[in-house]
């Protein structure tokens, strides 16, 4: 269901797949054994969802601002490629939804970038 309300920054293709990306990981956390839960699960949790939260945070900002938010989400998906990394050695993860997390985190640090881009040569 769509809301009557809508934020500009929820246009962003960028923001659209990073909370994909953070609802993917949600789902994947819940197959984590219990004693992680207070380690990489928490913490992939916040880096997962830190990507789309600091695109949305930083968008109602000065250029300079949302580049510095945006540099923060892009912090956060490289974070996630090590989580990612960690769940799959330590099984949490199939090798498929490792490829799945990758592919996304790629797409995700190269939207980043080019918006980055575009807001430095305005």
């Amino acid at each position: 269901m769509k809301s009557k309300y809508h934020f500009n920054f929820e246009d962003l293709k960028v923001y659209q797949k990073a909370m994909e990306f953070g609802e993917i990981v949600y789902n994947q956390l819940k197959k984590f054994p219990k004693i992680e839960d207070y380690r990489l699960s928490s913490q992939f949790a916040r880096a997962a969802d830190s990507i789309a939260f600091n695109i949305a945070e930083g968008s109602g900002s000065s250029d300079a601002r949302f580049l510095n938010y945006l540099g923060i989400s892009r912090d956060s998906s490289r974070e996630c490629v090590s989580a990612t990394t960690k769940a799959f050695k330590r099984n949490y993860i199939s090798f498929e939804e490792y490829e799945v997390n990758r592919g996304l985190l790629v797409e995700i640090n190269k939207m980043l970038s080019s918006l980055m881009k575009h807001l430095e040569n305005k």
